[in-house]
């Protein structure tokens, strides 16, 4: 009876996962995230893995692995054995890769498994102090005035910054000419030196720097004010209509991954979420929490690319 009762309680001490899979997971699992250490995804993949090794019984380590518009890091995760121990963690870049990297061999729907929707964030523009804007009319008035020659910084070609800079273009009618970054550090350090003068990121990022005179917020992005940044209007309000867009992220992997790993890694991903302490720490970073399963992961994936790819072939956005 004492054995009986010393193999049970070793089984509840398992993870349900790992006891539902058998060997899965059986090494650490490793999350790639297509972007460089310090942006909003990367902050976001660290709030999530932190706490799924608990639920999985293996280590959870983050891979940094930046450049071409996220599709290195997509194509080795697209690549690697379907086994649920490499994914990829990505957001609206995801979305777009068929417009901007055509060549890439990489499809965002037919090559990835999804797992789970994570969350989304305003973003917010914001301009060096030397530019004469103080709110969306003079934002655009003074773009107008430059001629495509206003420098805006992204933190990478199809990145979610890069996209509200397209859609601004494309909305508002006006051009500005485009400085890609490898990373959201590299954008921030020329951004406040002045040697871009506006960009669009994420709040947590910029609000600390509007209040203490290194830039100047001027809209968010979001069809509705932010909590974080309740006095900062919205693009729509400074009548740029139909003017929508944030950050969001989400977890892949590689299709052939069998579908009782999907759920398990799917089942685990949703927990985390909805754990109390997580939420804490994405309101900290101005997160909202977006929890969704495979099903609704795919049906999101497809409307976002529904949405993008018409706009970027018709601003004429090119990735290099």
């Amino acid at each position: 009876m004492t054995r009986r009762r010393t193999l049970l309680a070793t089984a509840l001490a398992v993870p349900a996962v790992a006891r539902a899979q058998g060997a899965f997971p059986s090494r650490p699992i490793r999350v790639v995230v297509p972007f460089a250490a310090g942006g909003i995804i990367d902050v976001v993949a660290r709030i999530v893995a932190e706490p799924l090794p608990r639920r999985l019984g293996q280590p959870v380590v983050i891979e940094n692995t930046p450049g071409a518009g996220s599709t290195i890091g997509a194509r080795a995760v697209a690549r690697a054995p379907a086994d649920g121990h490499t994914l990829l963690l990505n957001g609206a870049a995801h979305s777009v890769i068929p417009a901007l990297f055509p060549d890439a061999g990489i499809d965002p729907v037919g090559d990835f498994a999804p797992i789970a929707l994570l969350g989304e964030q305003p973003f917010v523009a914001a301009v060096h102090p030397s530019v004469p804007a103080t709110d969306v009319p003079t934002l655009l008035a003074w773009l107008r005035s430059k001629r495509g020659e206003a420098t805006f910084a992204t933190t990478g070609i199809g990145a979610a910054s890069h996209l509200a800079g397209e859609l601004l273009k494309k909305l508002a009618g006006v051009d500005f000419t485009i400085v890609q970054y490898r990373g959201t550090p590299a954008a921030v350090t020329d951004f406040i030196a002045g040697r871009v003068e506006f960009m669009i990121d994420s709040q947590t990022l910029l609000a600390p720097m509007m209040q203490d005179g290194r830039a100047r917020g001027v809209a968010v992005t979001t069809a509705r004010r932010s909590r974080m940044l309740p006095n900062l209007p919205t693009f729509q309000e400074g009548g740029v209509a139909g003017y929508e867009s944030s950050s969001w992220q989400a977890l892949y992997a590689p299709m052939a991954t069998p579908p009782e790993v999907v759920r398990a890694l799917s089942a685990a991903t949703l927990e985390v979420l909805a754990d109390p302490a997580v939420q804490a720490r994405y309101a900290e970073r101005g997160v909202e929490p977006r929890p969704g399963d495979p099903a609704a992961l795919r049906n999101f994936l497809k409307a976002e690319m529904d949405r993008w790819l018409p706009i970027l072939r018709e601003t004429g956005a090119r990735a290099g």
